[in-house]
């Protein structure tokens, strides 16, 4: 992204904060630190460190942590105060080591003062990294969980929360020398996949894939009404392949389709709903997701591959609700087509066709039950090779420059990560998770004694408490809090473990389209210049069905089949009742169906919409009725309109 503008953008409305602009002396220093770390996490896929995860997660959270303190802060170049907790955190981090790695895991639970104290300094100094890369919400609450877990002794005996309390040595125990902690679950992803997968993004950018799928999605659709809302929701798509973010995808894509958009006749708060909600659909989406998908695989102990099947579907009912969205506004503004200055379809594909095999050979390895972090090694290889069509003078530096960028634009999610075994570890040492998620089931339980009206409160409290919990902090930090105290709510009423993850994963994914903050939307605001509420608005007009497919899943026993869990032909009439549910849901946002829709027929939508989505045959008979007399109402007042002009 060269131009200033739109990465000033970017970094005033990502999650993640911006890292520094280096002088060229610091950046090629901190480039070849970030190389370095790439080759060893490279040679951990093929040549692991045969004392296992736990020996490497200590070394790459101590050559990459320092990292986060040179390449983020204030100023073009880091200051001495940078310099020192850099060393701080590569000495903190490496302490494990110093007196022999199997004797300081002997130790667990019985740590020596100095052991304490080295892990409190790496605590502080990753919560100082979290709070460079991603701001101050997640170390509070990383501290309000540490108080918590040392105070809790204090809490009244009768709430649900309260606990004998835990010493602060045990703390830092479960925080440094134990698998919950800062080398828990949320780091080895990190380590062992998100950081291969931005490694591949940078690559396959670098290989020019970018412009690619800008340039093909431009020549698939060329000149009608619909063909700018369809390029642009079909370029977000592909453009999320080579961008972990939902808002710097959001901008990217708007920087080549807004000029289009607004050519077209798209007003500037409809054109940034649209660009924001394809660029989240892309984190949403196979085959690459977002990092918390990885995470999922982790927590469940089953293939990458499993949960990309289980996000076609939902994939699918999301672009379709798009696609049907970008119909209706074409012909209710009056869209006007615009001439495209691209070559044939054809003529794009033949020249950049192999854009396409790198993320097709990540699939097909994963079925060949390769793992992914050697799969995505193999198309980072694939990507890197055909790199040299374009850049055969320059290709060496090319790769190598992806290598070290890949390393350091995962270096927020490491910070994340590494912070979120404050969270994960607190919660197992105190029962925390199994009493909130008491808490919520009691709640709903309050209201209703009919165990089908309880799992619907639980999951549409569950749905608001992840949104409203991924407004203050990441994505990643989002699913793995909500996972561990979330979770085992809709858990306990029966939900299966695969349809509760993926129920959290995306809402917590869509917090970044959810007003009232809603960061892609506002920097798709700041793009095309509309009202920010405004575009928010539109934005959840586009994302409606991404916000109540979920529910689905967790509702019924059929939803498993939306994520093609179970027989092929529950997949099919459910994934054939979803789609009638978001055509009703577009008809309801986008005022149109075979011509304006009026209030009558929108109204009578709404309950079309929520019964279709709720998977059992009686329900879905009752939706389609609604949905029948809709479409009825509006033949017959069309026909009356038409007949009075």
């Amino acid at each position: 992204m060269a131009n200033p503008d739109l990465a000033r953008i970017v970094a005033e409305h990502d999650e993640e904060m911006p890292s520094r602009s280096l002088s060229p002396r610091w950046e090629r220093a901190l480039w070849i630190a970030g190389l370095l770390i790439a080759l060893l996490v490279l040679k951990q896929v093929f040549f692991p460190f045969a004392k296992g995860s736990q020996y490497y997660l200590i070394i790459f959270l101590a050559v990459t942590l320092p990292l986060v303190f040179l390449s983020y802060g204030r100023g073009h170049s880091p200051k001495v105060v940078d310099w020192v907790l850099a060393a701080l955190a590569f000495v903190a981090g490496s302490y494990p080591l110093f007196g022999g790695f199997d004797e300081f895991l002997n130790r667990q639970g019985q740590l020596t003062p100095l052991d304490v104290a080295a892990g409190a300094v790496l605590l502080v100094l990753i919560l100082e990294a979290c709070r460079r890369t991603t701001g101050w919400v997640l170390p509070v609450v990383c501290v309000a969980f540490i108080a918590y877990a040392y105070y809790g002794g204090f809490l009244p005996p009768s709430w649900s929360i309260s606990h004998s309390g835990v010493d602060f040595a045990q703390i830092i125990n479960g925080f440094f020398n134990d698998a919950s902690g800062f080398y828990g679950t949320p780091l080895d992803v990190a380590a062992t996949y998100i950081v291969l997968f931005t490694i591949y993004g940078a690559v396959l950018n670098a290989s020019g894939a970018g412009k690619f799928f800008v340039d093909i999605s431009f020549a698939a659709f060329r000149k009608s009404r619909t063909a700018p809302g369809r390029t642009a929701a079909t370029a977000g798509f592909l453009l999320g392949t080579v961008s972990g973010s939902g808002t710097a995808t959001t901008v990217s894509l708007g920087a080549v389709t807004w000029p289009m958009l607004q050519k077209a006749g798209y007003p500037k708060e409809n054109a940034g709903g649209l660009l924001a909600a394809s660029g989240i659909g892309a984190i949403l989406s196979p085959p690459t997701l977002g990092a918390a998908a990885f995470i999922i695989a982790e927590y469940l102990q089953v293939s990458y591959l499993s949960v990309l099947i289980w996000a076609i579907i939902p994939t699918l009912l999301y672009y379709l609700g798009i696609a049907l969205a970008v119909e209706a506004d074409a012909r209710r503004f009056g869209a006007k087509p615009v001439d495209v200055d691209a070559p044939r379809f054809w003529d794009v594909l033949k020249l950049g066709w192999y854009h396409f095999l790198s993320l097709g050979i990540i699939v097909v390895f994963l079925a060949l039950d390769i793992p992914v972090y050697r799969a995505v090694v193999y198309a980072t290889g694939v990507a890197a090779l055909f790199a040299l069509i374009n850049h055969r003078r320059d290709w060496f530096r090319l790769v190598t420059d992806a290598l070290s960028t890949g390393v350091r634009s995962a270096l927020p999610v490491i910070a994340v990560c590494a912070a979120a075994g404050v969270i994960t570890s607190t919660i197992t040492k105190t029962g925390l998770g199994q009493a909130l998620a008491g808490s919520l089931v009691d709640l709903a339980s309050a209201l209703s004694s009919s165990e089908t009206v309880i799992l619907m409160l639980t999951a549409v409290f569950a749905a608001v408490a992840v949104s409203v919990l991924g407004l203050a902090v990441p994505v990643t930090a989002s699913f793995i809090i909500s996972w561990v105290v979330i979770g085992p709510a809709l858990i306990t009423l029966g939900v299966e473990p695969a349809e509760t993850a993926m129920f959290i994963f995306y809402y917590a994914v869509l917090s970044e389209v959810t007003p009232p903050t809603a960061l892609a939307a506002v920097a798709a605001a700041a793009l095309t210049g509309g009202d920010v509420m405004k575009t928010m608005w539109q934005t959840w007009k586009y994302t409606l069905p991404a916000f109540l497919v979920p529910l689905a899943f967790v509702l019924t026993d059929s939803g498993a089949g939306l994520l093609l869990r179970g027989p092929l032909l529950d997949s099919v009439w459910t994934f054939g009742a979803s789609a009638l549910g978001v055509a009703a849901l577009a008809v309801l946002t986008g005022g149109w169906l075979f011509g304006p829709a009026r209030w009558p027929e929108r109204v009578l939508c709404v309950p079309a919409a929520l019964f279709l989505l709720y998977l059992q045959p009686l329900t879905i008979a009752i939706g389609a009725g609604f949905l029948v007399v809709a479409v009825a109402v509006h033949l017959v007042t069309r026909g009356r309109v038409r007949d009075a002009a």
